[in-house]
């Protein structure tokens, strides 16, 4: 991992700017980021009474909740395909 090169950059997530550092490239890195803060401001706008800790604890509870989906019916598909091939 030592070779592969760190892309830095500054986002905006929720009217904060936080420093990013991956290996993934900058509009992958700044796609994540609008995706967070869209979910944040989602959230927000049903929930005007909640801090910011507690809209970024909900909005990464709902993301783990769509990632666990999403691995199930992958998983799925998987074992379907598995079937398939016989």
């Amino acid at each position: 991992m030592a070779d592969e090169q760190k892309t830095r950059i500054a986002v905006e997530i929720y009217g904060q700017t936080y420093n990013m550092v991956g290996t993934e490239t900058s509009s992958y890195m700044r796609q994540v980021a609008s995706i967070v803060d869209d979910k944040m401001r989602e959230i927000s706008e049903r929930n005007p009474s909640l801090d910011t800790a507690k809209i970024a604890v909900l909005a990464a509870v709902n993301s783990v909740h769509d990632y666990l989906k999403l691995k199930e019916q992958v998983e799925q598909m998987e074992e379907e395909l598995k079937n398939l091939k016989g």
